[in-house]
């Protein structure tokens, strides 16, 4: 995928959070079922702390502290600083040396990626404290979503011993889709998936343990999908 179709994702995105940021206080104290111990006003505030973040590497280069979001009125905070973001978002050169947490060449492309994906997954975790269906998304967005998991942030989880290292290789597969393996050597366990449940899943947003297909080595399969796949 190109850089414009992640900005025209992450546009829309914002448009539809923007939106749920001005519900009532009472919808915005509900809890996120997807984000354990947040309220949907924290997790505008999440968004607002990292859309400033990344808006400030971008503009940088380099790495800056994530700031905190305020104790009070974090959604009207996120959409204080929507549009300084998307701007950003928008003016970056994707070529352009940049910082990042993710493999070398590290570049700027890489922010448009990230937020776009970021974004997704928490408009459907907005969605569903909001009792609102989640918008669909399309296909090539969310294999692309897997690849982001299982190419860059899975390999990054394990560097960090923030996951266990498998005794064996499993594949993860969707149908019609080039697969990915986590491991070295031959798969001895593979999970297959339909493309929204796998892309979800991985984000911990549906149980892939219960939904998706497991051959070979179950209980290998099973440790693996206990994660976690991402921060």
């Amino acid at each position: 995928m190109g850089p414009d179709r992640y900005l025209a994702e992450l546009a829309s995105d914002l448009d539809r959070l923007s939106a749920l940021a001005r519900q009532t206080d009472e919808i915005l104290t509900r809890s996120v079922p997807g984000c354990p111990g947040w309220t949907l006003d924290e997790l505008f505030g999440h968004l607002g702390a990292i859309e400033r973040w990344a808006a400030q590497v971008v503009l940088e280069g380099n790495f800056v502290e994530e700031p905190a979001p305020p104790a009070r009125g974090p959604a009207a905070w996120f959409l204080e600083g929507a549009d300084t973001f998307l701007k950003a978002m928008a003016a970056l050169d994707p070529e352009t040396p940049c910082w990042n947490f993710g493999p070398p060449p590290r570049k700027a492309g890489f922010w448009l990626r990230r937020q776009a994906h970021e974004h997704a997954i928490h408009i459907v975790d907005a969605c569903q404290a909001s009792d609102l269906e989640a918008p669909a998304l399309g296909e090539d967005f969310m294999l692309d979503g897997i690849d982001e998991v299982l190419a860059m942030f899975t390999p990054r989880q394990l560097r960090l011993k923030r996951m266990p290292h498998s005794e064996e290789a499993v594949a993860f597969h969707v149908p019609g889709a080039p697969g990915w393996t986590l491991g070295q050597g031959p798969a001895t366990a593979s999970i297959t998936a339909p493309v929204h449940d796998m892309y979800l899943g991985l984000w911990g947003r549906s149980n892939l343990a219960e939904t998706a297909i497991i051959e070979g080595d179950a209980d290998l399969a099973l440790r693996v999908l206990q994660g976690p796949f991402t921060p």
